[in-house]
């Protein structure tokens, strides 16, 4: 049987837009995805000692202009302590770590300062300005500790942390114009939404694990250069120990900018091997480890009765 043949008029397709699956709104995340990559690969450097490829953006001679800057501010705000033994230990274990770390340094020209304040705090800016808070020198107790300290903020410095946090930062913001142009069209209720998760993802998902990674880094990196200055890098976590003991740090990783001091003990404990050989390299026969003085960096001496010790460090917290 056959059917009448009857022609169906083709459907009219102009004056309207044919639906693609390609939305507008991506243009501005795969512009982002585009420029990030470029960014990323085009922007990497080595971290001495740990080997590390790291996003710095700025050159060298940049980063120090901003640590002089920073450290002109402070300076103006903060009671520096000119003279005394406490600051005396001060520049002497500074003056050792920073010859430990003359291999990596790229030519700082370092200073160490003493701030009288109750902040348990330390840093170490670009360009070699350092400074230490009287609040920490407590929990600090011995040269060594001190050297733990020192170690640690030299090694931020030399490692270009702060650079490559910067570096980051950017990304983030970049990124989060992004994310705002791409959601544009949305009402104002649900993009708010979405931009308050994104805002966290980068804050708990990026920024924090990200510092956390440079504290750790720096951890290690200082305690090897304590190690070559001669120190006893076993201070490091008893130093971590009495942190605890004193509150300092007792935030809940995840949220924190810096490792758990648990966590910072146990790392510590790991890389002991290796820091008791960098010792044993530079120092000589490390058990037992010799306080070596700070004249004689490299010569081990026995260490002194703890009454020798006493009055050989005066006055002070040392």
């Amino acid at each position: 049987m056959r059917y009448p043949y009857r022609q169906y008029p083709a459907r009219r397709t102009w004056g309207r837009r044919r639906r693609s699956g390609f939305s507008l709104r991506w243009i501005p995340i795969l512009l982002f995805a585009g420029y990030f990559t470029f960014y990323y690969f085009s922007h990497q450097e080595t971290v001495p000692i740990t080997g590390r490829s790291q996003l710095v953006d700025i050159d060298r001679q940049q980063e120090v202009q901003l640590g002089l800057q920073s450290w002109a501010e402070i300076a103006r705000q903060s009671d520096l302590i000119r003279s005394g033994h406490n600051l005396d230990v001060i520049r002497d274990v500074g003056r050792r770590i920073a010859r430990a770390a003359a291999s990596e340094d790229p030519g700082f020209d370092w200073e160490f300062n003493l701030i009288d304040s109750p902040q348990i705090n330390a840093f170490a800016l670009p360009g070699g300005k350092v400074a230490f808070y009287t609040g920490i020198l407590p929990i600090a107790r011995n040269a060594d500790g001190v050297a733990a300290i020192m170690g640690h903020e030299i090694a931020h410095a030399i490692a270009r942390h702060g650079a490559e946090r910067m570096a980051y930062q950017k990304l983030v913001h970049f990124g989060s114009m992004a994310a705002s142009v791409a959601l544009g069209d949305m009402d104002f209720g649900t993009r708010r939404a979405i931009m308050g998760a994104m805002g966290a993802g980068s804050q708990y998902g990026v920024l924090l694990p990200f510092s956390r990674k440079h504290e750790t880094e720096a951890d290690y990196i200082g305690l090897i250069y304590m190690a070559r200055a001669c120190f006893d890098p076993r201070e490091a976590p008893k130093l971590w120990q009495r942190m605890q003991e004193a509150g300092s740090g007792n935030v809940a990783e995840f949220s924190s900018t810096h490792p758990s001091p648990e966590t910072r003990i146990h790392n510590f404990e790991q890389w002991m091997p290796e820091a008791l050989k960098v010792y044993a390299e530079h120092c000589g026969d490390h058990s037992p480890l010799p306080r070596p003085s700070a004249d004689n960096a490299g010569e081990p001496t026995t260490s002194p009765p703890a009454e020798q010790e006493q009055e050989k460090a005066g006055p002070g917290y040392f």
